[in-house]
């Protein structure tokens, strides 16, 4: 095994990224050879769940986001990041519910890794129900429209 040198130049740069970026951890390889660097997040405690449990109604409230799910026209996130409705702020927004739309045209746009990326309608039909929200997050295979 040959001897590792550690380049404290490249470890710098490397934590200079992952406060650009807001990463957490980033780790580069060359050969044999790696460097990881790791930041330390915030500790965030959980507050306590309360003694008494919600009643049993409560439960059902979750349903439609897995009906939405199911439904044959439902247009579900192929990424993680942050929709937005319009091309930029101020802008009439792409869609809205009750819009006619065709197959491939633009619904919304989703902001990963500060790429904006088209998300267009997998078939033609009318908007009958926007589920994701302007400018908050959405996980992969989330439910983000609904096209009739």
């Amino acid at each position: 095994m040959s001897k590792f040198n550690i380049d404290n130049d490249a470890i710098r740069q490397l934590a200079d990224l992952l406060d650009e970026t807001n990463l957490t951890e980033i780790e580069v390889a060359a050969g044999d050879n790696r460097i990881r660097v790791v930041r330390q997040g915030t500790m965030v405690a959980a507050a306590p769940a309360p003694a008494h449990h919600a009643p049993a109604t409560a439960a059902p409230a979750a349903a439609p986001v897995n009906d939405s799910a199911a439904h044959p026209g439902c247009v579900k996130s192929p990424m993680v990041g942050v929709v937005y409705f319009a091309p930029e702020p101020g802008a009439a927004p792409f869609v809205s519910v009750g819009s006619t739309v065709t197959e491939g045209q633009t619904l919304m746009l989703i902001e990963a890794m500060k790429t904006f990326n088209p998300i267009r309608a997998t078939r033609s039909g009318k908007i009958t129900q926007i589920i994701a929200i302007d400018g908050n997050p959405v996980e992969y295979d989330e439910p983000l429209v609904i096209i009739e």
